[in-house]
């Protein structure tokens, strides 16, 4: 798992699993501690046969998170997504 932090949000490598497999997501969670995390699927179309794998691919893609707004949508660096 890896973190990256900015201004209002938190943001996380994570898993959700799903038919077939695991799906590489983003968790976000607000800095003042309210409100549950918000999952977003990345890399759609893609699923993993095991969440340490799905995991994986979540921390590469976190490396190219560059901003989570005020609302908790995420800002890439590239369109890969």
């Amino acid at each position: 798992m890896a973190r990256k932090q900015f201004a209002h949000h938190e943001a996380v490598s994570a898993v959700v699993p799903g038919e077939g497999g695991y799906s590489a997501a983003v968790a976000v969670k607000a800095l003042d501690g309210m409100g549950a995390p918000r999952f977003h699927k990345i890399l759609d179309g893609q699923t993993f046969k095991t969440a340490s794998d799905a995991d994986d691919a979540a921390v590469v893609q976190l490396e190219q998170l560059v901003d989570v707004d005020e609302e908790g949508q995420l800002t890439w660096a590239n369109a890969a997504s």
